[in-house]
């Protein structure tokens, strides 16, 4: 739970702040409800109104895939690999002509003019996290100055808020039991004021109003105004402005329910949510993430709203067994609520604002295991990207006959956040953040990838 302390001045119901400005409990009584419920009945007044406002900022939605996807059963069959290397799967043709991605993915294969396909990520650390994909950095990086911020903790300082009641940044992963592949983003040399909003976390779950009955709560207007007259009381006598600037990020979501509402899908027609999926049953999960393919759409939302990075983790492909079993189940999921996200971004005039990357940790192995499975392999990975105002339509690297190395144009996870940062109106060559030395640092080491810019 995260308090709002300031002090314990009755207001005039006689209700103290202390109790009032909660972002975990409001101390009412023993009955708890959420702000959706009490937003809800000023929804139900407009539940034609489907789409959030138009926003024209630019944003990346960074879909991890925790494990380690296998790229050679994905975006990179090796039909010429021997038995024990090349898998089950086919190739098939794409909209792309010279183009060919795994069968799975036959919605990915329809639409592959929307996307790049990067076949030759290489400088994978090898650890069993997000780091690399959320940062563009090694582990140890900086690690002595508190490490290196993520892409989202960089923007959120550089860029700011959209909208004060949205934060910049927000991490839909939910927890995991391997606490590092639900990781949104650590901020780094930067600390704990640029972390990510976690709405499965504490700043949200716990965002609950609490009545003896909800008679003694006051309608939606009253509230709002009686928010609105204790920002201004706070702010005339200094109080906000002493908070901490989790207090004050708290303050604003508090009072306004936009971040609410974007994150309530059911304002989407069932048609809609139909096209992303849910995702379930949830399999192959173990330790790791649920196949969400809602975060996707909750995602575009949280967009729409004024999000400009949102990460979230997509499933567990950690294959050390039953590899084939996995991509089948997790793959044809991520290609329902891929396609669909990239729909809706087009259909809402938002793809060249928005960039999507889905990608992992490291590679698998190019051998089969006894197990049917594929084991870590950090010498190469993949990664599919769309949106951002980028050439899509191709492939940017090989790997060679086995999928066991780059054989053409490798790249480094610097290089892709570079582009990244350059889709986000940033430019990586010249930003640099101090560090707390006071020395400047580059938001990466890599450069824009010219065949995406």
């Amino acid at each position: 739970m995260i308090n709002i302390p300031f002090g314990r001045t009755k207001l005039c119901d006689g209700v103290s702040r202390r109790n009032f400005l909660k972002v975990g409990t409001f101390s009412f009584g023993a009955t708890t409800f959420t702000l959706a419920d009490v937003m809800r009945a000023e929804a139900a007044a407009n539940a034609k109104q489907e789409n959030l406002p138009r926003t024209g900022h630019k944003a990346v939605i960074n879909i991890f895939l925790g494990g380690g996807p296998p790229h050679q059963d994905m975006w990179d069959i090796k039909t010429e690999a021997p038995n024990e290397i090349r898998g089950p799967f086919n190739p098939i043709a794409t909209k792309v002509t010279g183009i060919q991605i795994g069968e799975t993915f036959k919605r990915v294969a329809g639409m592959a003019d929307k996307f790049a396909f990067i076949r030759s990520i290489v400088g994978a650390g090898g650890g069993h996290d997000g780091f690399q994909c959320t940062t563009g950095w090694k582990q140890n990086s900086l690690a002595a100055l508190g490490g290196r911020p993520s892409i989202g903790s960089a923007v959120m300082k550089f860029q700011g808020n959209v909208d004060p009641s949205v934060p910049p940044f927000i991490g839909l992963a939910e927890k995991t039991a391997h606490g590092p592949w639900s990781d949104a983003g650590q901020t780094g040399f930067l600390g704990s004021t640029f972390a990510p909003f976690k709405p499965s976390g504490p700043d949200m779950a716990n965002m609950t109003l609490n009545a003896a009955n909800k008679d003694f709560l006051p309608d939606r207007k009253k509230l709002l105004a009686g928010f609105d007259n204790l920002k201004r009381e706070m702010d005339a006598n200094g109080s906000l402005k002493g908070a901490d600037a989790h207090t004050a990020r708290a303050f604003d979501v508090l009072t306004s329910s936009k971040l609410v509402e974007a994150m309530d899908i059911s304002k989407e027609s069932q048609k809609t949510r139909d096209r992303y999926g849910d995702g379930k049953p949830y399999q192959f999960q173990y330790d790791g993430a649920p196949t969400v393919n809602e975060h996707l759409l909750m995602a575009r939302r949280l967009v729409e709203a004024g999000a400009r990075v949102v990460t979230l983790s997509y499933g567990r492909w950690d294959s050390h067994g039953k590899n084939f079993d996995m991509v089948r189940d997790h793959g044809a999921k991520l290609d329902q609520c891929l396609t669909a996200l990239v729909e809706d971004l087009e259909v809402r005039g938002m793809l060249d604002d928005v960039t999507v990357i889905a990608w992992g940790e490291f590679g698998r192995t190019p051998q089969i295991n006894k197990d049917s499975g594929r084991d870590h392999w950090p010498q190469v990975s993949c990664a599919i990207l769309a949106g951002g105002g980028m050439k899509t339509g191709q492939v940017i690297g090989s790997t060679d006959r086995t999928g066991g190395n780059a054989k053409d144009r490798p790249v480094g996870f610097g290089d892709v956040f570079a582009t990244l940062y350059h889709n986000l109106g940033m430019n990586p060559e010249t930003t640099a953040i101090n560090d707390p030395t006071g020395r400047p640092q580059h938001l990466t080491e890599g450069h824009a990838l010219p065949e995406l810019i």
